[in-house]
């Protein structure tokens, strides 16, 4: 029996469908190596690159310096958070947490070199993990995201020894506090909670949307990002982006934007906020806009200060968002160029 011709396959078709994927990828991730010398950025079909910082910022650069060292699949779904330990990359997806040696993360065939689960009420739940938090006193990591609640995990055995419940909604963000051993949560429910690591107990909750100068109804009451220092905070989301006196649960500046922020940080004098629009906005404390910097991506999710003093050649702020580029600021007043995947 005569077998069919095989089906010719258009020429052309894997170039087409990579320019598909990034057409339509969004970077959720970025963190930077020990080293200072490399950035990984993960994406919304699982990927992780690294590029070189130290090629794509080299007097001799050129555009192939700009594109990934190496990429690889590492979840089945979104990256949405990743960290840097001393050694590892630590990478989360739906329902899991993975590491990688930064050591061999640039040979091709990179395999992670741990997987964890963390204990979800049914084995059916796969939610997403939002966000990573590493507390290193503890030599311990918090993770947070679709299931409502802060899981801390052992670095030294992987095991995970406590489960912080609060939040009626799935979680976005978390941030450090280092004087103390307190961490802050902000989530769907429109809630900050402060937790006390010693006493494994939430100490404070602040509700941002039922104060009426941060309240914006048409918004809704989510938390999308927050930073602390000492005892400020800066949240956003929803209602308005807002400076707050922690120890007195006041609310101090309102800052003057109406899109809603999905990224913030403290810098020296300054905050820096991202979310819907191009622009990275420097915000003086007193509420006051010092500047709008544009990027290249119509919404962006993430900032990423490299300040390792090892690499202080590749001190930049790096921004990304919905699209395939990642935008560097040698400055922090103008975009030097993107790096792409």
């Amino acid at each position: 029996m005569e077998r069919p011709a095989p089906l010719a396959v258009p020429l052309g078709q894997t170039e087409v469908f990579q320019a598909l994927q990034r057409l339509h990828m969004t970077i959720f991730s970025q963190s930077v190596s020990p080293c200072g010398k490399f950035l990984a950025a993960g994406n919304n079909y699982g990927q992780i690159a690294i590029f070189s910082l130290s090629a794509a910022l080299s007097s001799e650069a050129k555009e192939e310096s700009k594109k990934p060292v190496v990429t690889f699949q590492a979840h089945d779904g979104p990256v949405y958070s990743m960290v840097s330990t001393d050694r590892h990359l630590l990478s989360a997806g739906d329902g899991e947490v993975k590491a990688w040696l930064w050591a061999e993360i640039l040979k091709k065939g990179c395999k992670e070199l741990w997987r964890r689960q963390p204990p979800y009420r049914t084995s059916l739940e796969v939610p997403e993990i939002n966000a990573l938090l590493l507390v290193p006193k503890e030599n311990s990591l918090i993770l947070a995201g679709g299931d409502c609640q802060l899981h801390t995990m052992d670095l030294e055995t992987g095991t995970f020894t406590r489960a912080l419940r609060g939040h009626t909604d799935y979680i976005h963000c978390l941030a450090l506090r280092e004087r103390s051993p307190e961490v802050l949560s902000g989530g769907e429910d429109g809630a900050v909670r402060l937790w006390d690591l010693r006493t494994v107990r939430e100490v404070q909750t602040i509700e941002v949307y039922k104060h009426e100068e941060c309240s914006r109804p048409h918004n809704g009451r989510w938390i999308g990002c927050l930073a602390t220092d000492s005892d400020w905070m800066v949240c956003g989301g929803g209602p308005a982006l807002t400076l707050w006196h922690l120890r007195s649960s006041t609310p101090t500046t309102i800052f003057p934007m109406r899109a809603p922020q999905k990224h913030v940080t403290f810098y020296q004098d300054l905050i820096l906020s991202a979310g819907q629009g191009r622009c990275v906005n420097h915000w003086q404390l007193s509420g006051e806009l010092k500047a709008q910097v544009p990027g290249s991506s119509p919404g962006l999710l993430s900032l990423s200060l490299n300040q390792q003093p090892a690499a202080p050649e590749c001190k930049v702020l790096t921004v990304a968002g919905s699209s395939c580029r990642v935008d560097v600021f040698t400055n922090l007043g103008y975009r030097a160029f993107s790096l792409s995947f």
